[in-house]
């Protein structure tokens, strides 16, 4: 018959249709297990933001937003900690994402498969397991004492950079190497040239992906104590920093001040500047995660 279509329940035998039951039974139960787990890892993270929320927005005002820190930082402001943190973020990624980028294509693009390539990649994952005391402690000996920049935002903002820039490496390499090689013959048949088919073709279509992995190197950034402690934030300094050799406050560290080192400190003032940093970071990354979403928009849903 042209055209029926048979429905395969009644005309299966009854041992694999209850066969077919079975395993449609323990999908549903697979996927119940699915929403719990999500579920469960929700759950924690509603409750520390709705704790944050609960405690720090009373502290939260226009004067605790733009002004400095007062009576050893028992009272004031935290806006110097804001700014700090925000250039602190923005040098790093000044550093790591053109350096990152351009690592990860190379690695794609260019490096034939040998053992020094190999190493480099194997380099690369272990670098980005590194924990970020040890960076702290590397540009504590290299930025801050060899080089001479002393405790400043250029020595803070390299750390970081350093810190990151294997997240953003493997981001890259991993986004361009899911680009379709289709793509790359079209662009070479037409006689493009290979640096121009890796601009023109394979970064636009792997951008998506690069920036979901500038959006990990960015929060993880922002929300390190221990680098910039070595190299960057000043314990107390109600002010902006004058050059890029000047010390800074910074969010993370000036809550780690507020939580161990400050006598009689309000609580309110803690959880409001947690509530502070973590706002950042959410609204970074949802800057970033708008940007890769218009970018897959725009690429028609075929972005990494």
């Amino acid at each position: 018959m042209t055209g029926a279509h048979l429905g395969p329940g009644p005309f299966l035998p009854a041992a694999i249709r209850r066969q077919m039951a079975a395993k449609r039974q323990h999908e549903k139960v697979a996927f119940g297990v699915l929403w719990l787990l999500a579920l469960l890892l929700l759950v924690p993270l509603v409750g520390i933001v709705g704790y944050l929320v609960v405690g720090g927005l009373p502290a939260i005002s226009w004067e605790f937003l733009t002004q400095g820190p007062k009576d050893m930082m028992r009272s004031g402001g935290i806006f110097p900690a804001i700014a700090g943190t925000l250039l602190l973020v923005l040098g790093s990624s000044l550093v790591a994402v053109p350096l990152g980028v351009a690592g990860g294509l190379y690695l794609s693009e260019y490096a034939r498969p040998t053992l020094f390539t190999r190493l480099v990649r194997l380099a690369v994952v272990n670098l980005a397991g590194v924990p970020s005391v040890v960076y702290g402690l590397f540009g504590l000996s290299l930025f801050v004492f060899f080089l001479k920049m002393g405790v400043s935002v250029m020595a803070g903002s390299l750390t970081l950079g350093l810190m990151v820039l294997p997240v953003v490496i493997a981001a890259t390499e991993e986004a361009a190497r899911n680009v379709p090689q289709s793509h790359r013959h079209a662009s070479l048949a037409l006689g493009a040239t290979k640096w121009h088919t890796v601009r023109h073709v394979v970064l636009p279509g792997a951008m998506p992906g690069i920036l979901t992995g500038i959006i990990l190197a960015v929060s993880r950034a922002a929300g390190e104590t221990a680098p910039i402690m070595f190299t960057a934030a000043a314990f107390f300094l109600p002010r902006l920093p004058q050059s890029p050799f000047d010390p800074v406050m910074a969010l993370p560290y000036h809550l780690y001040v507020l939580s161990t080192e400050v006598a009689q400190a309000d609580p309110k003032v803690r959880l409001g500047t947690a509530l502070v940093l973590v706002t950042l970071v959410l609204a970074s990354n949802l800057v970033a995660i708008i940007l890769r979403s218009r970018m897959r928009a725009r690429l028609g849903g075929g972005g990494v």
